[in-house]
């Protein structure tokens, strides 16, 4: 009789083993999938870096396409010269990133084509570009224009 009253209603060691097991199973499936979530956010993030950067160029050049009458290519500067009048506006190309004043845009061009009148140029005078981004940021085009003024003609 004596036995009854010291028992001790308690789990037994291969139940507690079983439960340690499975927590231990839970745990390592909600850290891997954490860490498919954070790679997956990752990559959707440097996407959105990508296409920011080339938005943000295509912005850039757009405007000074169409704020600035004479546009100038050099290649042995790699420079892409804007300017009227009064002012001007420079972008540098480099391998790595393309610069406008206080602006770096980080994009690696795969080709760039120069454009007057329809007609490919490597230097000099232009109304239109072409920009091509490499696979690893899109392979995206930008193509820029401008209409050309009518005193333009009429000097050549």
């Amino acid at each position: 009789m004596r036995n009854n009253r010291l028992k001790i209603k308690a789990f037994t060691l291969s139940e507690m083993i079983v439960v340690l097991l499975l927590t231990v199973i839970v745990v390592g499936l909600a850290f891997s999938m954490l860490r498919l979530v954070q790679k997956q956010m990752g990559g959707i993030e440097k996407n959105y870096e990508n296409t920011t950067e080339a938005n943000l160029l295509e912005q850039a050049l757009s405007i000074d396409f169409a704020t600035y009458p004479h546009i100038f290519y050099n290649l042995a500067t790699q420079t892409l010269r804007c300017e009227n009048e009064l002012e001007y506006q420079e972008y540098i190309f480099t391998e790595n990133s393309i610069i406008r004043a206080k602006d770096t845009f980080h994009i690696k061009l795969k080709n760039k084509a120069f454009y007057l009148d329809g007609v490919e140029h490597v230097s000099g005078q232009l109304d239109a570009l072409k920009l091509e981004t490499i696979p690893e940021q899109g392979a995206r085009i930008l193509f820029i224009h401008q209409e050309n003024a009518s005193n333009e003609y009429m000097n050549q």
